[in-house]
């Protein structure tokens, strides 16, 4: 009996060798990025995200907005057309966890950062059919009325830092009071006015 035909017959050996081959397969395939400078490397004038910013990008986790909107913009010309500049690894430097994707239940938002107003987005989580008539995407009008928690912030900016986010003491330190009086709907446009802005100012 051969090897193959051994391994085939045999559950144990064959779960065996699967995981090995997968193994070595994702390694070849992963570890060289970690020594590539256009995947290590934020692009030029990309910056950690703001207290604001930040507290924007948890509560767009927390609602499940990346469950419908994905933010990778792939480099094909109907979706550069759309969307615009396709996503590049050096934007997400400081994205954890990342949220990649391809769920595009909704538009993609790697690039809606300065495309509408405040004011368009705040009508918009209330209401999105205002807007966007027969829209299918749900409404989050308790947004605009829940205050910010911020009693975290200085942790979570604190621990950033030392995984290599170059946030100073001094925007630690006041991420309280940059916090104070914002709702949970102010955060949250924060951070969608923030995405993809980095590779814009490069164009």
């Amino acid at each position: 009996m051969s090897l193959q035909q051994r391994v085939e017959k045999n559950t144990g050996l064959l779960v065996l060798f699967v995981i090995l081959v997968v193994s070595v397969g994702g390694l070849v395939e992963i570890v060289p990025l970690f020594f590539m400078k256009s995947t290590t490397e934020p692009v030029t004038g990309l910056k950690p995200y703001s207290a604001l910013e930040l507290s924007g990008r948890d509560i767009y986790i927390r609602e499940g907005c990346v469950s419908c909107h994905s933010q990778m913009i792939r480099p094909f010309r109907t979706e550069t057309e759309r969307y615009g500049h396709y996503s590049v690894a050096g934007e997400f430097v400081y994205d954890r966890p990342f949220l990649w994707g391809s769920k595009r239940t909704g538009p993609d938002l790697a690039r809606v950062g300065g495309r509408y107003s405040n004011d368009w987005h705040s009508i918009h989580l209330a209401n999105p059919r205002d807007v966007v008539p027969g829209s299918i995407m749900p409404g989050y009008p308790w947004l605009q009325e829940t205050e910010l928690d911020s009693s975290d912030i200085v942790a979570k900016m604190s621990a950033l830092a030392m995984l290599g986010h170059p946030y100073s003491e001094d925007e630690i330190n006041t991420a309280v009071k940059q916090l104070e009086g914002q709702t949970e709907v102010d955060a949250l446009i924060a951070y969608l006015q923030n995405l993809g802005t980095s590779i814009k100012q490069r164009r």
